[in-house]
């Protein structure tokens, strides 16, 4: 009997310190529930490299606790190469990540992985992106982890039946 495939997904955002980490952390925490964590490898990264080595934003990592979840990875930069090789979906918050995904991607093979977090939305259907929370107040972080929470359980159905 062969082993069970790993899904391997990468959150993507512009800086890696709000949504992308708050995605991360919370697909970690529904896989950890579901007692799945041998079968994913969940990891983000921003396309911006400013805030490279930086913990997520204090105010995303204040709220998401709120919540239950810990966001504790450090920002990374998207690398082309080495990530559209490592990971089978590659999930872009807003349509100027999936653009700037795109036009990374080298060939079709590539750009077939790139998705957008909110075409895994089951509730909250209005939304076409996930903004950045990064200059609104308080109710931009929860409306943040509100549409994350939302995304990540469709996203977690898609892959059990797509792989």
């Amino acid at each position: 009997m062969g082993e069970k495939k790993e899904y391997k997904i990468l959150f993507v955002c512009l800086g890696n310190i709000c949504r992308s980490p708050g995605a991360e952390a919370i697909m970690k925490a529904w896989i950890k529930k579901e007692g799945k964590e041998k079968e994913f490898l969940i990891d983000s990264a921003g396309l911006y490299s400013g805030h490279a080595g930086a913990l997520p934003d204090e105010r995303m990592r204040r709220h998401a606790s709120r919540r239950g979840y810990v966001l504790d990875s450090r920002a990374r930069t998207f690398n082309p190469t080495a990530d559209f090789a490592e990971f089978d979906m590659i999930i872009g918050m807003d349509d100027q990540n999936i653009e700037a995904l795109k036009r990374a991607a080298i060939n079709e093979e590539e750009r077939a992985k790139i998705f957008k977090m909110t075409d895994f939305c089951r509730k909250s259907t209005s939304y076409s992106e996930i903004p950045d929370p990064y200059y609104e107040g308080p109710q931009g972080f929860e409306l943040v982890l509100d549409l994350l929470e939302d995304a990540v359980a469709g996203l977690y159905w898609y892959c059990l039946a797509h792989y």
